[in-house]
């Protein structure tokens, strides 16, 4: 293979070890943020709040990801989110 296709797996390899740490330390302030809520009595899930994330991070793209994309990645961590917390809390 060539060196070009050797450095872009690398490139990859080292974006992909950053969202995986990116996605652990949300999780990390999520937990926090999960029981500070227990803590006042209000619902972990906040729909408007979901909707904000969404059309922030779609202001925010400059692609190549599409406004479906973004939403698409973002209610898949979503999901992930809320089913990670359920796991650490059984």
């Amino acid at each position: 293979m060539s060196d070009r296709f050797a450095e872009l797996r690398s490139s990859i390899d080292r974006i992909d070890e950053r969202i995986l740490d990116a996605v652990n330390e949300r999780l990390r302030l999520v937990e926090e943020l999960w029981r500070l809520k227990a803590e006042l009595g209000v619902d972990r899930v906040d729909p408007g709040r979901e909707q904000e994330i969404r059309d922030g991070l779609r202001a925010l793209n400059d692609g190549p990801l599409t406004d479906e994309g973004v939403d698409e990645l973002i209610a898949g961590l979503l999901t992930l989110t809320k089913r990670e917390q359920e796991r650490r809390a059984s």
